[in-house]
This record gives structure tokens, C-alpha cells and sequence, in this order.
């Protein structure tokens, strides 16, 4: 058991509550703010630059570099966050524009040798024991970074980095800019959609005498869910995974060759192994066991889901009279898995859905969050924000009634929007250079049915999960305390980053935290016993062919960056064979439309599965022992997991929490596996 007791929280020094956030940059204005926010940023490089080597103290270098942060932090987010949410696309453009500028801006920054080692200088002055712990961690990491960046090679391999890394923003943010800006759609008649509920179809724009379907989630997966006809399946996933199939191909190529390139220079094998150095993996041979090892335990329970699956297509076939091959297709795989949920375990999902409407989960997540972390939120009545569908909430310590910070909820889907689920932090939580704490900002940007006049906003199960992941990052953006702006909010280790809100999807699968955040949305009654019972045994449904996605996917991250010269939609074909033995659709070519190779989690993305290890360790062995509602394990984990932000490593956040080294028992549990031996011994990760 891992320690619990009276925890107080509030910050030792004053609170500034200012959210210094504006939503009503014109394109002009922001193109001007750029060019100032460069130039008064650049006017403090050059001052520490210019220090004499004797005369550097911590004031003038390393404080001086983490007070601009600070300010820079802010009105850079203001400055590129509209590019994913403003309603307007001039301001959107204005705002891609900006975020290449401050990109390429970074870029110089980072590479800034005079500033670099007037560090240096500060590290051999200076007695690192008349430092905090932060401040010393500060000043090895921009050491660290200055040679990760090369600033101890030649000029002119600097020079070098320097292009590559200024190409590689730009690619990046024109890849996702590409995905967000998309607005393809399909036209079907009522026909094609057989098997959709007609509070679905009347959601979708008439196109003549058919029914537009958007390849954005609220259209593309209910449907691929539940419509019975083969063929609609077939088109829309085929335009689903060629999606900006031309630009981004060309794209995630130069990407790749790129980071290779940069990596090589920088005196490592790979881009995993320069990206993994900071990881708590460290190294490509140990993500490439974890896989491995999780593939072999998971493929006898993937082949028995397939063959299961198979059997619903046969029946399938024979009843409207289709052929069947004894093949699963891409298109096949939400449809029958969502027949297993509602064969094998009776779950209803059109009726579940019933139960979730927008207002009651939110109200209920809301309320789950608050009792857990002792914290109360209140919505701030006229608040500016970027689109009429926001809301802005205020976040106080229950105990102490100091201001925590403020998130945004962005949760409906509209035309140039991101188009996934994400948390962006937007005002870092740290010390300000008056020695006063900023609160801390941060949005949920998300894409849910958006509710109309004839039919409210519901929401599927795996829809509720996903808005308690999302929120536990917000949570985690708020909590932080950190004093530096770089180890602020979600700024950890990026193979752990996703553990805490992975931990707080667990609420969704629990009866009381369930029971909080549904009820009947025509009549207001409960969710009925025996429904919640079948949601809750419905867990483990497709666990093995969903966990076997996740690897081909890590898998196909992994390979692009280690090995040279793939072609990513076969080497994504290839896994999808190997692995699921479902084929990738002919002409597809799925990583030109995954934002995660361009969005931060390039060698990453096994980090999700990787940190599930922790993240259901800490929840087994804390929350599901001591009370999943259990206020002071709550603050425990608010105090050890949430506070430190990334001014700890996070192996010594989660020994803190859990009273012992990780273990590996529960993640394998909770995927179905029978727990070898060994599993109960601390896990090689």
C-alpha cells in the first residue's frame, strides 16, 4: 500500500489568477504579435549571449531564459492554438502561418551556441547544491538539450541540424493542417445506410435524395459500427484511410528521412534511439521486446476473436443473402466487433447510448473529478472565448479555496477543427519572475455528436471513455506545480504521459462512477442494472484484436524509424497481415492519415501500451483496493502523480504513490491474460 494521509495543497506563494489568453486576434494582429513576441524574445537571447563567460550567475542566465519562457509559453499558444479551433479560416491560415514563424524561431533558439555556453559556464561556477532540486534539474536538462540540438559539433553540422529541424516543423504542421482542413464526404441513400438509427440519419445533410456522411468521427465511426451493407463500408473506409493520401505521403516520406538524417548526425543509429534516450524506455531494443513479448501473450486470444468474428460474418452472409470467402476485411473489423459486444455480451450500444446524453455525463465526469481531487470547478459566466459552443470553467482547491487554474471545453465537431480528442495546455502552471505562481490554462478540444433541435448530443460508451481520458490530461495540465515553465502540466516523460488519464478511464467501467454520469435521456431514468452489468463484462470484448491493432501500429512507428527506406503503406499492410491477418485495403495508405507520426509521437506511439503497465498498476493496487471514490487516495495521487508536473522522474513519482516498484500483474489482467510467475516481480520497463 502506498502512503495516505491528510495532504495539503496550495501554493506556499501567492496565486496569480489572470488568464492572460485573447481569442480575438484578427489574422493581422496575430501576423504583428508574432513579429513582436520574436523580438522581445530574442532581445533576452542576445543579452544572455552577450555575458561576459566570468560574469554569468543564476539570475542573469538561467533565470532570465526561464522568465522569457514563461511569457513566450503564453502568447505562443495564443498565437497557434487558433489554427485548430477558430471558427474562421483566414484566422486559422493567419495562425499555421504563425506557428511556422515561431516554429522556425525555436528552431534558432535551440541552436543559440553563445547562450548554450554561457550555461555551461553557469553549471562550472556554480555549487549545484545552493540550487533546488527543480533548478538543478532546469540546468542539466538545457545542457542535455543543448547536445541533443549538437551545439558541441562543428559550425557547420550545426548549420545542418539547424535546416533539418526547420524543415521538419514546417512538414509537421502542414501534415496535420492537411487532415484538419479535410472535407471529403460520401452521398448514400437511405438503403446504403441499412442498420443506422433514424436519430443518426437525421443528423446528416440532405445531397438530393441521399445523405451526406462526413469522413469526421461522429459520422465515419457510428457508421462503420453499425450499418449492415458491406458495400458502404467498403467505400467509406477506403476514403477514411486515403485521406490526404497525395500530400501527406510525400510528406511523412521527408519526415522520416529527415529524422533519420538529423539523428545520424547527432551521433545515433536511429531516430528511435535519439528520440528514446529521454524515454523511460531509453532504448529501441527494449520497446521492441515489450511488443514482441505483449504480441506473443496476446496472439492466442486474437486468433480466437478472429475466428469468432469470422463465424458472425458467415451468419451475416447467409441471412442477406451475401458471399462469403472466409476473409475479414479492414471494413468488417467495427462492424463485427461491435456485434461481439452485442452478441457475446448482450450490449445494445443504440440503447446504451440512450443513456449518455452531453449534459449528464459532463455533469457527472465533472463532479467524479471534483470529489476525486478534492477540487471544486465553476463556470465563468461571459467568458471570451473562440466559438459560441465553449465553455470556460474555474478551478479552486476544496481546502484551501485557492485558484488552481481554468480549462475550455471545445467538444462539438465543426469545419476546420481539429479532428480528433485532445488536451492542449495553453497557460503554463509555474512560477511567474516575480516569484508569484501563474495558473495554469488548458483546453478539451473534442469532436461529439453535437445536439440539434430534434435530437440531443449521445453519447457512446467508448465515447464517455475517451472524455475521461481527455479530461484526466486537463487535470494533469491544472494540478501540475511545477516552478519552471518546462516541466510544467503534461511536460513528462512521453512513454508516460498518457498513465494518468489511461488511469482515469477506469471510472468508466465501474458501477458507481457509471450510475453518476448517466440516465435515461426522454424519461431520466437510471441505467438499468442489468445493462450497466453487461457494460461492465463487456470490457475485455475484443481486447485481443483491439491491443494487436495497437502493436501493428507501434510496430509500423517503430520500423519507419529504425529502419531505412520503407515504404509506410506496405510496411503498415505487411503488420496488418502478420499480426491481425486482415489485409489493408488495396490503394489505402493509413500513416498518411496518422496524425500521431506528425504530431509528437514519432518512436512513441507504443508509449500507450507501455504506460498502460503503470497506469493500471497504480489503479489496482491503490484505487481498486482502497475505494475507487476514496477522497484521500485521490489526493495521493494528486500530490505524487499530478503535482510534480515532470520536475521528478516519473519512476520515482509512481514508487511514491505505489510504495514499491511497478509491476506488471495488473496490465496483463486487464487484457485478458493469464498472469505468468514472473509477472508479479517489479516489470523490466
Amino acid at each position: 500500500m502506498g502512503p495516505t494521509g491528510e495532504v495539503v495543497f496550495g501554493s506556499p506563494v501567492p496565486v496569480c489568477s489572470d488568464n492572460q489568453l485573447r481569442w480575438d486576434l484578427t489574422p493581422e494582429q496575430i501576423r504583428q504579435a508574432s513579429d513582436e513576441l520574436i523580438a522581445r524574445t530574442k532581445k533576452v537571447y542576445d543579452q544572455v549571449g552577450a555575458l561576459d563567460l566570468d560574469g554569468v550567475t543564476f539570475e542573469n542566465t538561467l533565470k532570465a531564459l526561464a522568465d522569457v519562457e514563461v511569457e513566450y509559453t503564453v502568447q505562443r499558444n495564443m498565437l497557434d492554438f487558433p489554427q485548430h479551433v477558430s471558427p474562421c479560416k483566414d484566422v486559422r491560415t493567419a495562425s499555421t502561418d504563425a506557428d511556422k514563424l515561431l516554429s522556425e524561431f525555436d528552431v534558432e533558439m535551440s541552436m543559440r551556441q553563445d547562450v548554450y555556453q554561457r550555461i555551461v559556464a553557469v553549471e562550472e561556477k556554480i555549487d549545484a547544491s545552493s540550487l533546488t532540486a527543480e533548478s538543478r534539474r532546469y540546468m542539466e536538462r538545457l545542457i542535455k538539450l543543448g547536445k541533443r540540438n549538437g551545439l558541441h559539433l562543428p559550425q557547420e553540422t550545426q548549420e545542418e541540424i539547424k535546416g533539418i529541424k526547420k524543415k521538419l516543423s514546417t512538414l509537421c504542421i502542414d501534415f496535420n493542417k492537411n487532415l484538419n482542413e479535410d472535407t471529403t464526404s460520401l452521398s448514400f441513400s437511405r438503403e446504403e445506410l441499412g442498420g443506422l438509427p433514424e436519430v443518426f440519419l437525421s443528423t446528416l445533410e440532405q445531397d438530393g435524395d441521399k445523405l451526406k456522411v462526413s469522413l469526421k468521427y461522429p459520422h465515419y465511426f457510428p457508421t462503420m459500427k453499425k450499418c449492415f451493407v458491406p458495400e458502404t463500408r467498403h467505400r467509406l473506409e477506403e476514403a477514411f484511410n486515403s485521406r490526404c493520401q497525395k500530400e501527406n505521403a510525400s510528406i511523412l516520406k521527408e519526415l522520416v528521412e529527415l529524422r533519420a538524417k538529423k539523428s545520424n548526425l547527432l551521433g545515433f543509429p536511429t531516430h528511435a534511439d535519439f528520440v528514446l534516450e529521454m524515454n523511460m524506455a531509453k532504448s529501441g531494443k527494449k520497446v521492441s521486446n515489450f511488443l514482441e513479448e505483449l504480441a506473443r501473450k496476446l496472439k492466442p486470444l486474437g486468433d480466437e476473436e478472429h475466428l469468432f468474428i469470422l463465424g458472425l460474418k458467415e451468419k451475416e452472409c447467409q441471412k442477406r443473402n451475401l458471399p462469403f470467402n472466409g476473409e475479414l476485411y479492414a471494413w468488417d473489423t467495427r462492424y463485427y466487433m461491435t456485434q461481439v459486444e452485442e452478441i457475446q455480451y448482450a450490449v445494445d450500444q443504440n440503447l446504451v447510448k440512450e443513456y449518455f446524453p452531453m449534459e449528464v455525463v459532463t455533469q457527472g465526469l465533472l463532479g467524479i473529478y471534483q470529489d476525486l481531487l478534492g477540487l471544486s470547478f465553476e463556470l465563468v459566466d461571459g467568458a471570451t472565448v473562440w466559438h459560441p459552443d465553449v465553455t470556460l470553467y474555474c478551478v479552486k482547491d476544496r481546502l484551501s479555496g485557492q485558484v488552481v487554474g481554468q480549462f475550455y471545453l471545445d467538444l462539438y465537431p465543426r469545419e476546420g477543427k481539429y479532428g480528433h480528442a485532445a488536451c492542449f495546455g495553453l497557460q503554463p502552471g509555474c512560477l511567474l519572475p516575480d516569484g508569484s505562481r501563474q495558473m495554469s490554462v488548458a483546453a478539451m478540444v473534442a469532436n461529439f455528436t453535437k445536439p440539434t433541435a430534434d435530437a440531443p448530443s449521445l453519447l457512446q460508451h467508448d465515447e464517455v471513455e475517451t472524455y475521461f481520458h481527455e479530461f484526466g490530461h486537463v487535470m494533469h495540465q491544472l494540478c501540475a506545480q511545477a516552478d519552471y515553465a518546462m516541466f510544467s502540466g503534461t511536460h513528462v516523460e512521453r512513454d508516460f504521459v498518457e498513465a494518468p488519464s489511461q488511469m482515469l478511464e477506469n471510472w468508466v467501467w465501474e458501477r458507481e462512477p457509471l450510475l453518476r454520469m448517466s440516465r435515461h435521456f426522454k424519461t431520466g431514468k437510471p441505467l438499468p442494472n442489468e445493462l450497466l452489468d453487461k457494460i461492465l463484462k463487456s470490457r475485455l470484448a475484443n481486447t485481443g484484436l483491439y491491443n494487436l491493432r495497437q502493436i501493428v501500429l507501434a510496430k509500423m512507428d517503430q520500423a519507419l524509424h529504425t529502419r531505412q527506406g520503407l515504404d509506410p503503406a506496405e510496411e503498415y499492410a505487411r503488420l496488418c497481415q502478420d499480426i491481425l491477418r486482415i489485409p489493408a485495403s488495396p490503394g489505402t495508405n493509413m500513416p498518411a492519415t496518422f496524425g500521431h507520426l506528425a504530431g509528437g509521437y514519432d518512436a512513441q506511439y507504443y508509449g500507450y501500451l507501455w504506460s498502460e503497465v503503470f497506469s493500471m498498476d497504480m489503479f489496482f493496487a491503490r484505487f481498486k483496493q482502497e475505494g475507487i471514490m476514496n477522497p484521500k487516495v485521490g489526493l495521493d495521487y494528486r500530490k505524487f502523480i499530478l503535482r510534480p508536473g515532470g520536475s521528478e522522474d516519473a519512476s520515482e513519482m509512481l514508487r511514491k504513490f505505489l510504495g514499491r516498484e511497478p509491476k506488471q500483474e495488473a496490465f496483463l489482467l486487464s487484457k485478458g491474460l493469464t498472469v505468468e510467475q514472473d509477472a508479479g516481480t517489479p516489470c523490466p520497463c
